[in-house]
């Protein structure tokens, strides 16, 4: 006991060395190790909320998996609905016409200007669309009226004859003939100025030129015709233009020259 005793004083006061500190610290180690990942028999296993989430109920699984099945269809809907550019407005492109040469131009232009003519012949007819004053002249039974009309290369024979406002034109009614109602205005022209619409037959034969030259050779021969009958209605039928001769022929072609005045171009070589 006396032999312990020394050793255990003589050991309070020297550090131990580093092959008996060895053997404790393996010691200490073990135990702390085991106390961090070991957990204890008292303790419960700590259950993170953050990676594991409990199971959803049924009722709200199949709550939850509803929702986005009524939500796509809506988006569907929305895109289908809204057209790209529906807003916009068409732009019409037109076609691009064909340049027209000096002459088409010039024709057109002269077509245009008739037209404007006629139109103003009419409208002034409309306007002036009473009849004489005077009363028309009697006529003999059996009395026949002949005159000539004519304008550009349209000639029209006319002859009036008592009757009761009946047309016939080249052995047809005037409808038939002159479906048109401009041209049937035309021909019936002269005889309304002058108050003799239904009061005389008018028959006619035509020739030449096309339907447009054809009714103003009518009109022309009915307004001569009618003069032939009561002088005194020179005066009303000139002043309206009944009784001008619309001498507007196309001019021939002559030899060397392409059309009327068109020539070949001048090679020097």
């Amino acid at each position: 006991m006396d032999d312990e005793t020394r050793k255990d004083e003589t050991t309070e006061g020297q550090e131990p060395t580093p092959e008996e500190q060895e053997p404790q610290a393996e010691v200490n180690e073990e135990p702390v190790a085991e106390e961090v990942t070991a957990p204890e028999a008292d303790q419960e296993p700590v259950v993170t909320e953050q990676t594991e989430e409990a199971p959803p109920e049924p009722e709200q699984a199949e709550e939850a998996a509803e929702e986005p099945k009524a939500e796509e269809p809506k988006a569907e809907e929305k895109k289908r609905d809204v057209i790209p550019g529906a807003d916009l407005e068409p732009i019409l492109v037109e076609p691009e016409k064909p340049e027209l040469s000096a002459e088409e131009r010039a024709r057109l232009e002269a077509e245009e200007e008739e037209k404007a003519r006629r139109e103003a012949e009419l409208a002034a007819a409309e306007e002036d669309d009473t009849a004489a004053s005077r009363a028309p002249a009697k006529m003999e039974k059996g009395a026949r009226f002949l005159a000539t009309g004519k304008r550009k290369s349209s000639i029209a024979r006319v002859t009036l004859l008592p009757g009761k406002g009946e047309i016939t034109i080249n052995k047809r009614s005037l409808e038939e003939f002159f479906p048109r109602p401009l041209h049937q205005t035309m021909v019936k022209q002269p005889l309304a100025v002058s108050g003799y619409e239904g009061n005389v037959d008018v028959r006619v034969r035509v020739h030449g030129g096309g339907i447009s030259g054809q009714a103003g050779a009518v009109r022309h021969g009915v307004a001569r015709a009618l003069t032939e009958i009561d002088a005194e209605l020179r005066g009303d039928l000139k002043r309206r233009g009944f009784l001008t001769r619309d001498a507007r022929v196309k001019e021939r072609r002559k030899a060397g020259l392409k059309k009327a005045r068109k020539r070949p171009q001048f090679s020097k070589r």
